[in-house]
């Protein structure tokens, strides 16, 4: 597996390599900085001292623990959010609730963060009392709340290496998907034939053979496209349209499938903002292909060649 480069180092690699021979004992660090947000207003009997103990427990199961055996500095950790609405409360401390779970990683050379993942889950079901300790063993089923969690860790993890080394994050594709395997039988939403949208059809999508040429697009995408973007515009928005016609051609055997929706779910605004720009012929040659992978955004999409 390719091991992710982070963003401040691209150009230091040799320097990296002897201060890690040099000082062996450097240690590794956490690898999410994921802002945790609950929702509780359609409970408005929830105890606010709950609902503090709740994000506390979260937040600190994803950020406090290495996911990966690899080194990351404070401003390295991958940023996103976890947005988790509450809608009912069966019994005591036993939530249905939905996720909008995203992440981002940073554009070389630029303050600009480019969204990997905008994924909604509408089943994210779990018990969690106050004070209670997640313990994470990923061929163990613990708890649905840890299940949850680790899971979508290790989606954002394989997102993000994918983009930084061509098929990079294929451990924790391989771990996530082998968490879906111990929950598909407890867990609602880890099934993938009773929903095509749900997060069983997720990680299926990316370990599925047919998506490889998808995860290798996506890693053209960010590191040839987007991190070369201020520097080559012209030759970046080729590779974007490349990407495209591969997600035009997967698409035709694996039609309106999760991962790639997710693409445009991520991508939808950045592409409009990119292809503004473009020359007039490369516009009239996107737009078919928006409008038959993102049909029901055909009218957004109609301000890339708006004047």
């Amino acid at each position: 597996m390719a091991k992710k480069v982070s963003m401040n180092r691209w150009y230091h690699i040799l320097f990296l390599l002897c201060v890690v021979v040099l000082n062996p004992l450097v240690s590794k660090g956490q690898e999410l900085n994921i802002v945790v947000t609950i929702d509780a207003s359609q409970i408005p009997d929830m105890q606010q001292t709950v609902l503090s103990d709740m994000q506390s427990i979260i937040k600190a199961f994803v950020n406090n623990r290495s996911w990966t055996v690899d080194q990351y500095n404070a401003e390295e950790r991958i940023k996103g959010n976890i947005v988790i609405s509450l809608i009912s409360l069966p019994t005591q401390y036993s939530y249905t609730a939905t996720a909008q779970v995203q992440c981002s990683r940073p554009v070389y050379g630029t303050t600009y963060e480019t969204i990997l993942l905008n994924y909604f889950d509408k089943d994210f079901v779990f018990d969690l009392s106050p004070g209670q300790p997640l313990n994470y063993n990923e061929n163990v089923f613990n708890s649905n709340i840890v299940t949850l969690l680790s899971f979508y860790a290790n989606i954002i993890l394989a997102m993000d290496y994918d983009s930084f080394g061509k098929l990079g994050g294929n451990q924790y594709i391989e771990r996530a998907l082998n968490i879906a395997g111990v929950a598909r039988d407890q867990m609602v939403g880890f099934n993938a034939t009773t929903d095509p949208n749900n997060k069983g059809s997720l990680i299926n999508n990316l370990n599925n053979q047919q998506f490889i040429p998808y995860r290798e697009a996506w890693y053209n995408y960010h590191r040839k496209g987007m991190d070369n973007f201020i520097k080559d515009p012209v030759g970046s928005r080729k590779i974007f349209f490349e990407t495209i016609k591969t997600i035009q051609t997967i698409n035709k055997v694996n039609p309106y499938s999760i991962l790639l929706r997710s693409f445009f779910m991520a991508k939808r605004d950045e592409i409009i903002n990119i292809f503004k720009d473009a020359d007039a012929e490369t516009q009239i040659q996107l737009m078919p292909m928006l409008r038959e992978l993102d049909p029901t955004n055909t009218e957004k999409y109609q301000q890339i060649i708006k004047k």
